[in-house]
């Protein structure tokens, strides 16, 4: 049962509604039938909802006490008797549809705390909340509704469409934004690229940062993370683009629509992903590449050289991961004789 002091339920829903929302057909069970939440298999109980997906919760799911199950066609003769069942072709993304319906997004409260501080020539949208201690540099544009947290500095001329989400201590400067955007707990958004040469005496010279970031729709940018702004473009992360916590992408990198950038990933200045590219945790990618459309890099990854669309690398240097399991099971095999001859003499 999730804490209803952190996450309050919208209310209780019927299976028809419920079944509804996460694009599920009810195959068993009264439609009236209402559920109060969602829960793991093997703690819902009669009034919440679950899911199952794949073999490895075969067990959970044939003893699961939920009041509904969200499963895949294949596993529906599996749900106990009495328990309601919702057939869907992804039952993850119909559970996570559903759930949404219970807890949905935080919506605003409208008003501007008293300790806030807005610049001259800042336009407002409707409906928008600003937290304490948020401070809005001059001739910001927020679109409607959105939510300020605590501690937000928006830098002078950023914009925001609507429906955007600054969470705490959040930081952005020298950035457009899209509709939906999230900036979660202490992003880091506009920073001063990383960018200097050094002068006569071996002393470093910065060089001006002078571009943008551009944060399509729907972006979002995870806790701790760091995008710098261009330094003579801009750096920009398409459409749907999410960073999760503790990435670094350097000036002047660009992302495709629906790009995942995993923990610890870093990505130097002026590389390029093309659409729906995974970079996994760790992995770090020198600058100037280009990642193709639909690439995989392995967790803690090094990568090197360009990738192609639809290729999957890892290792350091990076390789496909055929040729990297490859020389991996090489290893293997030669630490392994040679601790044979070791103990053999």
């Amino acid at each position: 049962m999730t804490d209803a002091r952190f996450h309050p339920a919208a209310g209780e829903f019927d299976l028809a509604a419920i079944a509804a929302s996460a694009g599920a057909e009810l195959v068993s069970g009264d439609p009236s039938r209402r559920l109060r939440g969602v829960a793991p298999l093997n703690t819902a109980d009669g009034g919440e909802l679950a899911f199952a997906e794949g073999r490895r919760n075969l067990e959970a799911l044939r003893a699961t006490a939920a009041g509904a199950v969200v499963v895949a066609a294949d596993q529906v003769a599996e749900v106990p008797e009495g328990v309601a069942v919702l057939r869907a072709r992804s039952p993850q993304l119909a559970f996570a549809r559903a759930a949404a319906l219970f807890h949905p997004p935080q919506a605003p409260r409208p008003g501007i705390h008293p300790t806030a501080v807005i610049g001259e020539g800042c336009r407002i949208g409707e409906g928008c909340e600003i937290g304490p201690y948020a401070v809005i540099g001059r001739d910001v544009t927020l679109g409607a509704r959105c939510i300020l947290g605590p501690h937000v500095t928006v830098g002078d001329g950023c914009v925001f469409g609507d429906d955007c989400h600054l969470q705490a201590h959040a930081s952005v400067a020298f950035c457009l934004a899209g509709n939906e955007v999230v900036l979660h707990p202490g992003a880091r958004v506009g920073n001063e690229g990383f960018g200097f040469v050094p002068d006569e005496q071996g002393r470093f010279v910065t060089v001006p940062q002078l571009g943008r970031v551009i944060l399509e729709d729907r972006v979002q940018v995870g806790a701790n993370s760091c995008v710098d702004r261009g330094a003579a473009g801009d750096t920009v992360l398409g459409a749907g683009t999410r960073l999760d916590n503790l990435v670094m992408l350097g000036h002047n990198v660009r992302t495709g629509r629906g790009c995942i950038v995993v923990a610890q990933a870093g990505i130097s200045g002026s590389t390029v992903l093309g659409d729906y590219v995974t970079v996994a945790a760790q992995a770090g990618l020198t600058g100037h590449l280009r990642i193709g459309t639909k690439a995989r890099i392995g967790a803690q990854s090094g990568v090197m050289n360009d990738v192609p669309a639809g290729t999957d690398v890892l290792g350091s240097p990076s390789q496909p991961v055929r040729d990297a399991m490859r020389g991996y099971a090489t290893l293997r095999k030669l630490a392994a004789r040679k601790d044979v001859t070791d103990r053999t003499g």
